[in-house]
């Protein structure tokens, strides 16, 4: 007997309706799964067998072939043992399926029969109401997170046994519901590091707040001690919240990388992804045979930190270009092609050179010229470029460290950074960008017009400094953002100033 389950499976970040046909006949006991199914996929006749058996099932001993279709997607994981068990079911005339309208079901099976959680489920219960699927049937540790879609009923369930149940119409469940949107861990976590923490370093917080208000990338450079870290961990806590659009997205990506908490719903904060820099390029940018999102895309909409950004493999940093450009990054293997969101704010550090005293004035530098060359020259110039402000954070003084500290200093700097964002989303609410750094080469033309004085200026810099072409629009965006900080329409000589000086730092360092 033939029979016919409908379940999801995951292609990137977006969801897929999946058919599994489920065909027992006569012949010699086997368990064929065909429709390009991976090593965990095939081993799940495994699951399946022990989960029915000890749920008082029975799996009868014939030639069973399961086919998940469509045949030419890759099937990567466990999330189809419920569906499978379900056919198996169905097919050998154990279970009659009476629940009205489509449903579809993803799981993992333990052997005792029990239902475990599986990455992507969100992405999986988008497609299913793209679908018109009615009901979505999921691990009990997902349905927080499906539950999120509206559109669609979510039922979780703990083992195959109430599956089963639910689709026979002997047993009824109440629809999950979403979680109530707050990560209490996060928000915890955002309200206990603030920049009134920070003592001193009142010009490194005004160019944060710009890099914020503007959603520019920043480079950190100064000795060891000097708070580089310490301010790139507070820089979350004066971004704005995250729309619902971009809190989905986001989530999403977590979800298909399994980096959701059981029972959490969409993501309230903004992330701050932090990798250590022995990290390989799939690590970073994502891939492997699983073709999984790496820290780059896990920073979607929040803050991408490289500590040390000298110690990072320069291969691997090349590899961060044209993602930080495009907001997006494709990655193309003989598994297929999957496209993912990177659409962060890179935050780097480092120290002027390799025992980092090059420019502290009370400590000696013991590097020669030929080192501090060879420790500046891993990071090359194509990827400085695309970095808007760089800026020097100086060792503290006595009087500095003794201070006393500022307060919540975070909720004012976050005031500011929310009124340039809104003069920014009403600028560009019919265009795919966002924010200033996301200009467009059309967009820097209409709306970056600098006042008498100011072009004289950039064309100065230009000329004495050698700044490159892209170096050049990113002093405008820049430009726009401190522009906007103050309510004004055009950009001042004041205002390039500012964006000029946040190139030069680093001029002196590589110098």
């Amino acid at each position: 007997m033939l029979a016919k389950v409908e379940s999801l499976a995951v292609l990137g970040i977006e969801g897929v309706v999946l058919e599994i046909e489920v065909d027992v006949a006569r012949g010699l006991p086997n368990t064929v799964i065909v429709g390009l199914p991976d090593a965990a996929v095939r081993e799940s006749r495994d699951r399946v067998r022990s989960a029915l058996t000890n749920c008082s099932y029975s799996f009868p001993p014939r030639r069973i072939t399961v086919n998940l279709a469509p045949a030419d997607i890759r099937k990567e994981g466990p999330a189809y043992d419920l569906p499978m068990a379900v056919g198996v079911l169905v097919a050998t005339e154990q279970i009659e399926m009476k629940r009205p309208g489509r449903v579809a079901l993803v799981g993992e099976l333990a052997l005792d029969g029990a239902v475990r959680a599986v990455k992507g489920c969100l992405p999986m219960t988008i497609a299913a109401r793209e679908a018109g699927i009615e009901s979505v049937i999921v691990p009990e540790g997902n349905a927080s997170e499906a539950a999120v879609v509206e559109g669609v009923s979510v039922y979780g369930v703990s083992n195959v046994t109430d599956a089963v149940g639910f689709l026979a119409g002997s047993l009824d469940l109440r629809p999950a519901e979403a979680a109530d949107g707050t990560d209490r861990e996060s928000v915890e976590l955002d309200e206990a590091l603030d920049f009134g923490d920070v003592k001193g370093q009142a010009h490194v917080k005004r160019a944060l707040t710009v890099a914020a208000a503007g959603g520019h990338n920043v480079l950190l450079i100064g000795p060891p001690g000097s708070g580089k870290t310490m301010l790139a961990r507070r820089l979350p806590s004066v971004l704005p919240p995250l729309t619902f659009e971009q809190s989905l997205e986001t989530t999403r990506v977590h979800s298909v990388a399994g980096q959701l908490r059981k029972g959490q719903g969409l993501l309230s904060t903004r992330p701050f992804r932090m990798p250590h820099h022995t990290i390989t390029n799939v690590g970073l940018v994502g891939g492997g045979s699983e073709l999984r999102p790496g820290e780059l895309s896990l920073a979607n909409h929040g803050v991408l930190f490289l500590d040390e950004l000298p110690e990072f493999n320069r291969k691997t940093l090349e590899v961060l270009r044209q993602p930080l450009e495009d907001g997006e990054i494709s990655i193309t293997r003989a598994a297929g092609t999957v496209t993912y969101p990177s659409d962060v704010m890179l935050v780097c550090a480092m120290n002027p050179c390799p025992c980092g005293f090059y420019t502290d004035p009370k400590k000696e530098c013991h590097c020669s010229p030929v080192q501090i060359q060879r420790y500046l020259s891993r990071i090359s110039g194509p990827m400085l470029d695309r970095i808007d402000i760089h800026i020097e954070v100086p060792p503290l003084k006595y009087r500095e460290l003794a201070s006393e500290g500022a307060g919540r200093e975070s909720a004012r700097i976050s005031s500011r950074v929310g009124m340039c964002r809104a003069i920014q989303e009403k600028r560009f609410r019919r265009s795919p960008a966002s924010m200033n750094a996301r200009m467009t080469a059309k967009q820097i033309k209409k709306y970056c017009r600098l006042k008498d004085g100011a072009d004289a200026l950039l064309k100065q810099a230009v000329d004495d400094f050698g700044i490159s072409a892209r170096a050049y629009t990113r002093i405008l965006k820049v430009g726009r953002t401190i522009a906007d900080l103050d309510g004004s329409e055009e950009i001042a000589v004041e205002h390039i100033a500012e964006a000029v000086q946040y190139r030069m730092p680093h001029s002196n360092i590589w110098e």
